[in-house]
């Protein structure tokens, strides 16, 4: 991935990695003061002749609302094998998390600092489409392990609902 990719949610169609962030930015800015969750999660949907990706990222103002936006992403072919899917979707979650990690994380951060005696504080997760039922359950280690490798905290269901509620919704 590059930064020239397109991003879209239900109020703005071709938005760019920058034009992202300043919306992160511009909801961040109207409450300092509070406790945000910045998660990347990726879900995906076989379909006869593809399998669409969809890439979300989510900006939870806790119990103030949110903000996200969404990546869309096809194989031109049925991808059947759940340790593939799972793979890509989690690379596809990488992918995204490592332009915030380089370059973005830290300015978002820096929005914060000086109201963190009152509250806020930014936590950056990225969420996987797995969980300890189902077929994906032999699948977590492996998984998590790559996101931790980042440095960045894995979640898996129920906890990752960005991957299994918001980007699963788009993938149909």
């Amino acid at each position: 991935m590059n930064e020239s990719f397109t991003f879209y949610n239900i109020s703005e169609k071709k938005m760019s990695f920058q034009t992202v962030i300043e919306r992160i930015k511009r909801f961040m800015l109207k409450d300092l003061r509070s406790e945000y969750i910045l998660s990347i999660g990726s879900d995906s949907h076989v379909h006869q002749k593809e399998t669409r990706f969809i890439t979300a990222i989510h900006l939870h103002r806790k119990g103030k609302g949110a903000w996200g936006c969404l990546k869309a992403h096809s194989v031109k072919r049925p991808i059947l094998s759940v340790r593939e899917k799972i793979s890509i979707e989690t690379a596809l979650s990488q992918e995204v998390a490592y332009f915030f990690l380089t370059k973005y994380l830290n300015v978002l951060t820096e929005l914060l600092i000086p109201f963190a005696d009152e509250g806020a504080n930014l936590l950056f997760e990225i969420h996987l489409d797995i969980g300890q039922k189902g077929m994906t359950k032999e699948l977590i280690q492996e998984m998590t392990g790559r996101i931790e490798a980042m440095g960045v905290e894995a979640k898996i269901k129920p906890e990752s609902y960005t991957a299994f509620s918001y980007a699963n919704r788009y993938t149909k």
